[in-house]
């Protein structure tokens, strides 16, 4: 049995000044994307520049923190939101979601490729293998924080979260970490050298990721405000997923489709 460490949450403090943990994440995610797409942008055949990397971190970041907290809102917290709006704007109280961020970055991805004049998937489909990087380093930091923990296991690797209760659960952050993180990045950079046609990156993405999270939502303690919301054992992670890997399998389809046409 492993107990979590109770990190500090707190990374640096220079007085008044805190820097946290999750926030460093959230740094270290965007940097990650800048470092190494501004290398691809430079690759042979590239519809992207250096330039175009900056203004898709800064829009994408934008998309990310505006749809991630309005989508936790709307898909977790309603009730919550309903009696208070202005929660919506208490992003120290925490709350985020993965599928409201990705609305939000696809919305930008959008308005970019209409400005650059490309097709949304040639702006989607460089994107899509740098996103795995500030996932996995995003639950790290759910880890630090010692939140979104797992259920209830016998597993030799379970651990004791004491902020929560003193039950041995699955570390489902860092399950998560693993899987959307560096499996989903490995696989779809492996997948781009492979020169597929247009939209079918983006499709793997959204079939990658949505996997990779109805697995591990077996696993995660569903969220407290809602539970399981259907038969005692689907939550809405799962809920939000199914259609991701759905359209992901149509986008492939259509990519190579078209491609043979």
């Amino acid at each position: 049995m492993l107990v979590h460490p109770q990190f500090d949450p707190v990374a640096i403090a220079l007085g008044p000044l805190q820097v946290h943990w999750y926030g460093l994440m959230y740094v270290i995610g965007f940097l990650g994307f800048l470092i190494i797409g501004k290398m691809r942008s430079k690759e042979p055949n590239s519809v992207m520049n250096p330039d175009r990397v900056d203004d898709m971190m800064f829009w994408g970041a934008i998309g990310v923190v505006a749809g991630g907290r309005i989508g936790y809102m709307l898909f977790y917290n309603l009730k919550g939101f309903l009696s208070d709006p202005v929660s919506l704007f208490q992003i120290w109280d925490g709350g985020m979601s993965f599928h409201g961020g990705l609305l939000g970055v696809i919305l930008a991805m959008f308005l970019l490729a209409r400005r650059w004049k490309l097709n949304f998937f040639q702006v989607s489909d460089f994107v899509a293998p740098l996103v795995p990087i500030g996932l996995g380093v995003g639950r790290i930091g759910n880890f630090i924080n010692g939140e979104l923990w797992g259920r209830a296991t016998d597993v030799p690797w379970g651990m004791v979260f004491p902020q929560v209760d003193n039950i041995v659960r699955h570390p489902s952050q860092l399950y998560q970490a693993f899987l959307e993180g560096l499996v989903l990045f490995l696989v779809l950079n492996w997948f781009r050298k492979r020169s597929p046609p247009v939209g079918a990156i983006s499709g793997l993405f959204l079939v990658g990721y949505g996997i990779a999270r109805v697995i591990v939502e077996f696993v995660r303690e569903p969220d407290a405000a809602l539970g399981y919301v259907a038969w005692g054992w689907v939550t809405q992670g799962q809920v939000l997923s199914v259609p991701m890997i759905l359209l992901g399998v149509l986008f492939m389809w259509f990519a190579y489709k078209k491609a043979k046409a």
